[in-house]
């Protein structure tokens, strides 16, 4: 009797097993663990990519432990990080410790996981990008005429700790131009670029980085037009110079030679011709 029952349920198994694969049913593929980002050392977010859900609907969790204990404990935020995603908060952030996670995809025909991820929040580190960014085009009188770009760094870093360092990366290039033109500027949120074309309009971007960390995003494109008389009249004026000092060059030249061969002549006069004592020059005119 026994042995009938469990014949009849091994035939209904694999009955329903047949059904379900003819209808493109099966278990979950293999979901992917695929970025951890921290943007500021207090907080994270990890997310996977999912697997085939086999036709049928699947559910996702995170599950972790760190390394050193045995407790497993479940993502504590699905939500922040958007679809896919665990965020860490504050009080489930801690640097120089390494987190042990997997992914779990289940459906009605089974579960799969996906291989463990060690992160430590130390070396996942990637800041927003600066904001406020703003451009001008100054020129002070008397001075060539300069960008100046302005920024403020991301809300979420607290710099006045020293905590956290930020370094500076801005590129622009004229609008039609295919390539970039990159200038660092270190620490600081401010930067002048001297070398401008007429009449070009610029598009300016800037990134940050923390001192151990990856680089942000770059801002959103910001955009000025370089006007036309700035740069002529900087021209005309390096035009100016430069006649100037050519001409200027040339008389020090010219001074410095005469004054040259002046010098020459005072310390070495003209020597005259020797004479022979009892010698009449008269004697060789020709008698004719």
């Amino acid at each position: 009797m026994k042995e009938n029952v469990a014949s009849a349920t091994v035939f209904t198994l694999l009955l329903f097993l047949n059904t379900c694969l003819l209808n493109g049913q099966s278990p979950p593929g293999k979901p992917e663990i695929f970025k951890c980002r921290s943007p500021n050392k207090e907080t994270f977010t990890c997310w996977w990519r999912p697997g085939a859900d086999g036709g049928l609907p699947t559910n996702y969790s995170l599950t972790y432990h760190r390394e050193g204990e045995k407790l497993m404990h479940e993502c504590p935020d699905y939500i922040t990080g958007g679809p896919n995603s665990c965020h860490f908060g504050k009080q489930y952030t801690s640097m120089w410790r390494t987190y042990v996670m997997t992914v779990n995809a289940t459906n009605e025909m089974g579960s799969t996981f996906s291989d463990e991820l060690h992160v430590d929040v130390t070396y996942i580190i990637q800041p927003d990008p600066p904001l406020n960014v703003v451009v001008e085009v100054k020129q002070p009188e008397d001075k060539n005429p300069y960008l100046w770009i302005k920024w403020s760094p991301p809300t979420l870093i607290d710099l006045k700790t020293g905590w956290f360092t930020l370094l500076y990366e801005i590129q622009l290039k004229p609008e039609n131009t295919a390539e970039w033109e990159t200038h660092f500027a270190g620490q600081q949120t401010e930067f002048k670029i001297l070398s401008l074309h007429p009449g070009q309009k610029y598009l300016v971007q800037v990134r940050c980085k923390p001192d151990h960390g990856y680089w942000s995003s770059w801002s959103p494109e910001c955009s000025i037009q370089i006007p036309s008389e700035f740069t002529m009249k900087d021209t005309t004026v390096w035009i100016s110079v430069a006649v100037l000092s050519a001409v200027i060059c040339l008389i020090i030249v010219w001074a410095v030679a005469l004054k040259g061969y002046s010098m020459v002549t005072c310390i070495f006069p003209p020597v005259p011709g020797p004479k022979i004592k009892g010698f009449d020059a008269h004697l060789l005119e020709v008698t004719p």
